[in-house]
């Protein structure tokens, strides 16, 4: 007797990988086959956003909200809420929600431009992260943050590719160290709506890799996602957790001596 999916696979869980790369035969779409492939033969459901694909609408504007409340000013907050509240989104950020609601871990797969996730992801979070949805829920306001929030109890990392060698992005690198660079879309983006972050994979010098080194990379991502879901999150202090005691900034006695982005991660 053939047994169903989830008899064969009672750990299934669903991942929703979100790429922003238009050539196919970028490394970005290779980790991104790769992910799907070594998901998929451990039982796990892939489903994926391909922006570019998609023809994704990057800009946020007016026409985000066909019904507003307030036809003379556009109050982007306030008229979030009330698409999301009342059913009056787009139909194509409604399906990005349904899939990331669905989703027990989220992938953001992108190449590094400038220092950021490409223009036509971030217009898939500033679409699809709604207001009552993603923060501001139930009146909440600011109250439900960093640690809690409508994501909360998924999972979520950053994989990202860079041009320039990993040295660049070390700890006295000229860039920057990687996760300095990133803290704005993993603290700020994926954790202040609740998600758990994992530590970033990043593979850097895209444009001198070798087939040896390409596979290389491929390989190592493998071997993550293995073992994805039994990984420590990066432990980002909760706001609710009594280290900011007004909520806003951390207490006197929390990370002495500490100031920046490495305050707002617990030793």
């Amino acid at each position: 007797m053939t047994r169903s999916p989830d008899t064969d696979f009672p750990d299934r869980k669903t991942v929703l990988i979100v790429h922003a790369q238009p050539e196919p035969t970028s490394l970005t779409r290779t980790l991104v086959d790769v992910a799907e492939q070594t998901l998929r033969a451990a039982g796990h459901e892939v489903l994926q956003s391909d922006l570019y694909a998609m023809g994704w609408k990057a800009v946020y504007d007016e026409q985000d909200f066909p019904v507003r409340t307030d036809s003379g000013r556009l109050d982007f907050v306030r008229e979030s809420g009330h698409a999301f509240e009342q059913g009056h989104q787009p139909a194509d950020v409604v399906e990005e929600q349904r899939k990331l609601l669905v989703a027990d871990l989220v992938i953001l797969q992108f190449p590094l431009w400038w220092f950021g996730m490409p223009a036509i992801m971030k217009g898939w979070i500033d679409r699809v992260w709604a207001r009552g949805l993603a923060y501001g829920r139930n009146g909440q306001g600011n109250r439900m943050r960093y640690g809690e929030g409508g994501f909360e109890g998924r999972r979520a990392m950053v994989s990202v590719t860079t041009g320039g060698p990993s040295a660049d992005y070390g700890p006295r690198g000229i860039n920057g160290p990687i996760d300095q660079l990133l803290f704005p879309i993993t603290h700020g983006t994926l954790f202040y709506p609740g998600m758990s972050v994992l530590k970033t994979q990043a593979v850097h010098g895209a444009g001198r890799m070798t087939p040896e080194t390409v596979e290389a990379a491929a390989a190592a991502w493998r071997e993550r996602l293995a073992h994805v879901f039994d990984e420590a999150p990066v432990a980002f202090r909760a706001q609710n957790g009594g280290d900011y005691p007004d909520g806003h900034e951390l207490g006197e006695d929390v990370a002495p001596g500490l100031t920046g982005f490495a305050a707002h991660v617990a030793a």
